[in-house]
């Protein structure tokens, strides 16, 4: 199809997107939706289309979930190309996703799709401390808090790309952050949300702010040593990272870790069976615990390792 029977088609499809009928509505934007799914070529259209992202704006505050989720799915598919993040990341647009992650009647589809859009708008890194700014780090925040929240992937995935920020990550510690995810790897039931909320407490340690709010959390260790007793890999990579920064800021810290019966242990198994990555973090932890029994032993003190 050449370039002008697309964009005729395209505001064609538009045109019905506005239509009082409510199955036209519906039918034009689930075309529009499949048409910019796949094509770079189709969105940039979309978005030359005069009218056209005020239009989806609009259709997205629709009181018809389905109208809705629709008109988000097609915004979703514009932010994919990297030259429209930044015009789509205005103000009005962050406030109204803001309101459907805070709004406890939002259908779980539209703040799924909410929290991916701002995710996506997010990648581009002048696009972040706006999102700072609007309040967005807070109301993600307060989201993973609930353990109902049916999006609470999606949200924790969006939070890890806004806190690698440094502004973002202030925000987010002093919203509660650090206390909200590690109840989530505590008593998550789903490996895939222990293993996100480790990652973007990985990215919150990364600077000062996260890391001594992460030296203050009581039982951080042992909590962390858990993790590693657990299955799932990308957890124990996440745990083994924060344990590597807390131990290169706090002998307190490798302490506890040494008078707990079973760290050795679990560490050496991970040395042994683990990804890549995680037996990488666990050879700096062992050499850690290695260099502070030198130092123990030099010192005349009592021995921190045995095995």
């Amino acid at each position: 199809m050449s370039t002008a029977k697309l964009r005729e088609t395209i505001h064609e499809y538009l045109s019905e997107a506005q239509s009082d009928s409510h199955e036209v509505q519906q039918k034009a934007l689930q075309a529009l939706a499949s048409i910019t799914r796949v094509s770079p070529q189709n969105r940039s259209l979309l978005a030359q289309t005069y009218g056209g992202i005020p239009a989806l704006l609009a259709l997205s505050k629709s009181i018809s979930p389905m109208i809705q989720t629709l008109s988000l799915s097609v915004l979703f598919n514009l932010s994919l190309n990297p030259n429209l993040k930044q015009s789509l990341a205005d103000m009005e647009t962050i406030n109204h996703l803001n309101s459907i992650i805070l709004s406890p009647t939002s259908p779980p589809e539209s703040t799924k799709l909410a929290s991916s859009l701002i995710c996506s708008l997010a990648m581009l890194d002048k696009n972040k401390a706006k999102f700072g700014v609007a309040g967005t780090i807070p109301l993600l925040i307060h989201a993973i808090s609930d353990p109902c929240n049916a999006a609470a992937h999606h949200l924790l995935s969006t939070l890890a790309e806004l806190v690698q920020f440094h502004g973002n990550c202030t925000l987010a510690v002093r919203a509660g952050a650090i206390p909200v995810l590690i109840h989530v790897v505590e008593s998550s039931d789903g490996e895939d949300l222990s293993g996100t909320s480790l990652a973007v407490l990985g990215l919150l340690s990364k600077f000062d702010e996260g890391l001594n709010a992460l030296k203050k959390t009581e039982q951080i260790v042992s909590s962390m040593v858990e993790v590693l007793k657990g299955r799932c890999m990308l957890s124990k990579e996440g745990a083994a990272e924060i344990l590597v920064r807390l131990f290169d800021e706090s002998e307190g810290c490798l302490a506890d870790a040494l008078n707990l019966p079973e760290f050795l242990t679990v560490l050496a198994d991970i040395s042994v069976r683990g990804s890549a990555k995680a037996r990488e973090m666990t050879a700096q932890l062992l050499r850690k615990t290695m260099e502070a029994n030198l130092v123990s032993y030099s010192d005349g003190s009592h021995m921190l390792l045995q095995w």
